[in-house]
């Protein structure tokens, strides 16, 4: 017992030891670096793209095609998806959100105009409010295009940067033809109780990781159709817009919704005054109906975190990653959840059998 928490000490001060060489050294992992952040982009597309795929690539298989077959049988549904999305919805994005970005002047002028009309029929407003009111005023038209900058400036440079990875079909395609050969690599460097060990580990990351990945675009899509069928039953401008925000948006989990029914809810006030009360209903409901028969179906309880400790960690990582720190912030979270769990496991069982210990 007390030597197994020694060896644990010893290992903890040498991995703090080397992140304090690497710290000192950091010329010499620069380079490193900048490679590891070259390649991540296109690792980690093709990773999704891969958990994605895989259950279809299986369905192809057990129709008795060889797996390269399966691939290329992959590769044209991902193409055919591509193309559709391209052709058919891509435009009417385009249109719609250059004609939102067109009519943010007409938006503007008509809050100037309703605090205007506001102040002069308000003769108790003491002077530090009125001079609040006028420099927000006379600055609002920056703000609401900073806004709508944030807001909507990601969909395009997130966009962008999926179509410039050219290297994301070539780790797909290897991903998918050798991803089972990885296991057998890891685990035949150790001896067979602590490879069962490994094995048992990385299947539980793997396990994390599909019901993370693909509940996420499960949901997405689920939030993205009811968003737009409800926006197009009250009339709502730029539905399609608005909705592929929404869908984008709510894959961050607690915050998302909150987020995502703002611009809706900005739409909607110069439409109607009413407008925005329908646009938080039709987001209610997606939400309910995504909460309650969607997720426990498609997620269950696989990831098993506390909705405070998703909020924590969400927050932690917009402040330090932005909007991609949130986006990763569950699935990393989670992976590292279940290897704490599992050595966890591994520690108890070392305490009745010490060939159990992973390490």
């Amino acid at each position: 017992m007390q030597k197994r928490w020694f060896q644990f000490l010893i290992v903890l001060i040498l991995v703090f030891l080397l992140i304090l060489l690497i710290r000192a050294a950091d010329f010499l992992f620069d380079p490193i670096f900048t490679y590891v952040g070259a390649v991540a982009f296109p690792i980690i597309g093709s990773g999704v793209l891969f958990y994605l795929s895989r259950p279809l690539m299986h369905l192809l298989e057990k129709l008795k095609l060889h797996r390269i077959v399966a691939i290329i049988g992959v590769f044209l549904i991902l193409a055919a998806a591509v193309y559709i999305v391209a052709r058919y919805i891509v435009p009417i994005l385009e249109t719609q959100f250059s004609n939102l970005i067109n009519n943010i002047p007409t938006m503007v002028s008509g809050i100037q105009d309703l605090i205007a009309y506001w102040q002069s029929n308000q003769n108790l407003i003491p002077d530090e409010i009125n001079e609040t009111i006028n420099n927000l005023t006379s600055n609002l038209q920056s703000y609401i295009e900073m806004a709508m900058s944030f807001i909507f400036g990601f969909i395009g440079e997130f966009i962008s940067i999926i179509f410039a990875l050219i290297l994301i079909p070539f780790f797909l395609f290897f991903m998918l033809k050798d991803g089972e050969k990885f296991v057998p690599f890891i685990t035949q460097f150790f001896e067979k109780k602590k490879a069962d060990n490994i094995r048992s580990l990385l299947s539980k990351i793997d396990e994390t990781l599909t019901s993370f990945i693909q509940g996420q675009l499960i949901v997405a899509l689920c939030i993205g159709i009811l968003l737009y069928l409800g926006y197009l039953m009250i009339g709502l401008n730029y539905a399609l817009t608005l909705a592929m925000f929404g869908a984008i948006i709510c894959v961050i989990p607690f915050i998302g919704p909150y987020i995502a029914v703002i611009p809706g809810m900005i739409v909607g006030l110069f439409q109607d005054p009413l407008m925005p009360i329908w646009v938080a209903i039709i987001m209610i409901v997606a939400q309910q109906i995504e909460g309650n028969l969607v997720s426990p179906n498609v997620m269950g309880k696989a990831l098993h975190l506390h909705p405070l400790t998703v909020i924590t960690v969400v927050l932690a990582a917009g402040s330090i990653g932005g909007f991609l720190g949130m986006l990763f912030a569950i699935p990393f979270y989670a992976v590292v959840k279940t290897i704490i769990s599992h050595f966890y496991e591994t520690y108890q069982d070392a305490q009745r059998d010490e060939k159990d210990a992973l390490i």
